[in-house]
């Protein structure tokens, strides 16, 4: 049996990256998927196969449910929208997973502009402060499945949790994201909605593709992770399983998916 037949799950920077992979694992999990993003096609810079192939028409092709509709994370309207939707076309909304972000690339302190530590909080925090709101006002107004009115899942970042130079408003941005999922996670409770959170390790997506192309960064990435690096499909298996029913009396957790980073 499927874990999320018959739920609806909403996710943010689809087209691409975690976004991508999380989006066609919900599908495979039985789960109707509202694709939210600036554009439905992937970047152009990404590793993953089909990249000419939206997101939305591969889950289609493959027998899913699953609408692509435009999204900017940084205006609430947007995500409002997008919830709107997603009740509109198919009845409810179980699952937000709030994935968009942004990572401009090494910046030291004196050389990251105000701009660029502006977007990078936008995009990162902003947005999934935003999409928390679009999402509970939906889920406050409808009965509980199961356990749970409602399962919200975060993506931040093992650099949320630990330092690390010339990341200074990226780190920043995540380790916000992280301390917003356990204040709402005690907010919410209540509600019967959970909140959690992914901290991913370095993984081979476009974002982040300065170090794969870099090849003493690329040493540096593997160095860092005591196994070896993993790919998108592993934060898509731990985002299905926060959204799951195994998941109901998990809430406030930021799960590390980092190969072993934090450990050491």
């Amino acid at each position: 049996m499927r874990g999320l037949d018959g739920q609806v799950a909403v996710v943010t920077g689809a087209s691409s990256g975690h976004g991508r992979a999380t989006s066609l694992r919900l599908a495979e999990e039985g789960a109707a998927v509202v694709c939210a993003d600036l554009r439905p096609g992937a970047r152009k810079d990404g590793f993953e196969a089909d990249l000419e192939v939206d997101t939305h028409a591969l889950i289609e092709r493959d027998g899913g449910r699953a609408a692509f509709v435009e999204c900017d994370v940084t205006d609430e309207a947007s995500l409002r929208a997008v919830a709107d939707l997603a009740v509109e076309r198919f009845g409810r909304l179980d699952a937000w997973v709030n994935n968009a972000g942004t990572f401009l690339g090494l910046k030291p302190l004196l050389e990251e502009t105000p701009d660029q530590y502006r977007t990078t909080m936008e995009v990162n925090l902003d947005g999934t402060w935003y999409g928390c709101r679009a999402a509970v006002a939906k889920m406050l107004g409808q009965e509980p499945r199961g356990r749970s009115r409602g399962r919200i899942v975060n993506i931040g970042s093992v650099a949320g949790e630990f330092g690390q130079a010339d990341i200074g408003g990226y780190s920043a941005s995540k380790g916000a994201v992280h301390n917003l999922t356990r204040a709402l996670a005690i907010e919410l409770a209540p509600q019967l909605i959970n909140v959690n959170a992914i901290a991913p390790g370095y993984f081979p997506t476009g974002m982040n593709r300065v170090f794969w192309d870099d090849p003493e960064a690329l040493q540096a990435v593997e160095e860092l992770h005591p196994l070896p690096l993993g790919v998108p499909a592993d934060i898509a298996a731990g985002v299905a399983f926060l959204a799951s029913d195994d998941a109901a009396f998990i809430t406030g957790t930021i799960l590390p998916i980092d190969g072993g980073v934090l450990a050491k």
